[in-house]
């Protein structure tokens, strides 16, 4: 599990909506004064970032929570959010170059296939926006507080084990 730190900001149900702060690793770096990912960072500021996810702590409004992203999830969604449209310009600007038309059904042909590799990256979205396996879950209240709200944890262990 991937986690971060963040302040719950609202409660719906079995679910919130937790804030947290962009982190990079450019305070400990050498060059990172010099580099992109820092000049990227410096230009559009370190805004907060609000996701959703499971409360499986019993979170409250205004705790502070560490919340945890599976990491297969966060790698293969990854994976779809970068590698599908990239592979879409690329194959869609071969074929256009492929049809011996011009440069102009090249880029016509790369910005299709970018076009239906976002298409496709939409469809992906909405398909797992249920999945587990991409979903944030609240892993536990910063200052103690059960992973488990209490009246499952009372329950679960008044259970009898199977050793």
């Amino acid at each position: 599990m991937i986690e971060e730190t963040g302040i719950v900001v609202a409660v719906a149900g079995g679910l919130v909506e937790v804030e947290t702060r962009r982190q990079g690793a450019c305070g400990s770096c050498s060059v990172s004064g010099a580099c992109g990912t820092s000049l990227v960072a410096r230009y559009l500021g370190r805004r907060p970032l609000r996701l959703r996810a499971l409360n499986s702590a019993g979170a409250t409004q205004g705790e502070t929570v560490i919340v945890g992203v599976p990491e297969d999830g966060l790698v293969s969604a990854s994976l779809a959010a970068y590698l599908v449209p990239l592979l879409g310009l690329i194959a869609g600007g071969a074929l256009g170059q492929g049809l011996g038309i011009g440069e102009g059904a090249s880029i016509l042909g790369a910005l299709t296939g970018l076009g239906l590799g976002l298409g496709w990256l939409r469809h992906f979205g909405r398909a797992h926006a249920q999945d587990l396996r991409y979903q944030a879950v609240v892993l536990r209240r910063v200052g103690g507080g059960p992973a488990i709200p209490l009246p499952l944890a009372i329950e679960k262990s008044s259970q009898p084990r199977l050793n």
